[in-house]
């Protein structure tokens, strides 16, 4: 159900999704838990002590405050992802980001969108390509999203500025990454719209950008894969996309170039081949105007307590015996402990609040 926030409201969600040690599907589990960001706010300091940490850093009120406050002289704003005006696509991810600060052109967040990524060491050939695939995308009506990264990125970008390009940084939107791409981060500014989940002035680390590319996908209803090697982020984007439902296009490349491998990879395992635009319209106007589909079940299970004190240490003791350092399903944790999913999910929650262990892909966890 979607509501907008108050501003008393938006300030307590973003303090909570700011919350060290809290990502997104901890987010979830703790609005599933408590109903509100408010209520959250006051218990993560126990559920995290629980879980074992000394402390649990907190963003103030005052450092929310700041936050929204430049983030308007930027003329930007920060959506969060229980209102109406949060991108589709993104809500269908399961779990969406909890918030999203935007500059620019906020409205294109409601059009169609595609994803166009690659090489940043691409060929000339690569780019251009990448550049014509972007602009006639754009006409046909499609807003073309990227990671303003060099390359593939930055030439896609500039090929659909004139109908429309939303650019998802790893930092914040205010941080400009590359810096040889300042130029273009301010004509997409001034033309597009600029996206992140992170916070004013956070400059990107390696840890940031997977979470990026799922943005990218998120948004997108299909990703176009122009040039990648083998294990770049561009086909991090890809597993991602294919995750989430959407399709996947994939322009063919030769065996000889080492950046042709991921894509024919791609190719092999049944993406769309991708050598003009309409071949890309073509695998998408079957879907365009339909409604994204919905995350599968019912939404995050409520972690509820584990009942008297001594239950939960019994429990407590079980997770830690299952976990280590090679990530386990959640789901094969619940097995092993033979205790109630929602009794397993808070101690689950604490050990993540207190920063003891870390949260892998297919919904596996393991000790840091």
């Amino acid at each position: 159900m979607t509501r907008t926030l108050s501003d008393a409201e938006r300030r307590a969600w973003l303090r909570l999704a700011r919350t060290q040690n809290v990502g997104p599907v901890t987010f979830a589990q703790l609005i599933a838990r408590f109903g509100n960001a408010g209520t959250a706010l006051r218990e993560v300091p126990r559920l995290a002590q629980r879980g074992g940490a000394d402390e649990l850093r907190i963003p103030s009120e005052d450092e929310a405050v700041r936050e929204l406050d430049e983030l308007a002289k930027l003329d930007g704003r920060l959506i969060a992802n229980c209102e109406p005006d949060f991108p589709h696509g993104l809500a269908a991810t399961e779990p969406p980001p909890p918030i999203l600060s935007v500059i620019g052109n906020a409205t294109l967040l409601a059009r169609e969108m595609i994803a166009v990524v690659g090489a940043r060491n691409a060929s000339a050939l690569g780019r251009r390509l990448a550049n014509t695939l972007a602009r006639e995308l754009s006409d046909a009506g499609l807003v073309v999203a990227s990671g303003l990264a060099r390359g593939i990125d930055a030439a896609a970008h500039d090929g659909a500025l004139g109908g429309g390009t939303c650019a998802v940084m790893a930092g914040g939107v205010d941080v400009v990454y590359p810096p040889e791409n300042a130029a273009l981060h301010e004509r997409i500014r001034a033309e597009g719209c600029i996206v992140s989940e992170m916070g004013l002035g956070v400059h990107p680390q390696a840890r940031h950008f997977p979470r990026r590319n799922r943005i990218i996908s998120g948004l997108s209803r299909g990703v176009v894969v122009v040039e990648a090697a083998e294990g770049s982020g561009s086909l991090i984007t890809a597993r991602f996309a294919l995750e989430q439902g959407r399709e996947i296009f994939a322009v063919p490349g030769s065996p000889l170039d080492p950046r042709a491998k991921g894509t024919n990879r791609l190719l092999r395992e049944g993406a769309t081949l991708t050598e003009t635009a309409e071949d890309v319209l073509a695998g998408l106007r079957p879907i365009l105007g339909h409604a994204f589909r919905e995350p599968g079940g019912d939404g995050p299970v409520r972690p509820a307590d584990s009942g008297s004190e001594a239950e939960a240490d019994r429990i407590r003791h079980l997770v830690e015996e299952a976990l280590g350092p090679a990530p386990v399903e959640i789901d094969e944790i619940v097995r092993l402990c033979r205790a109630p999913a929602a009794a397993v999910l808070i101690i689950l929650l604490e050990f993540e609040l207190a920063g003891r262990i870390v949260r892998h892909p297919g919904n596996r966890v393991a000790w840091t």
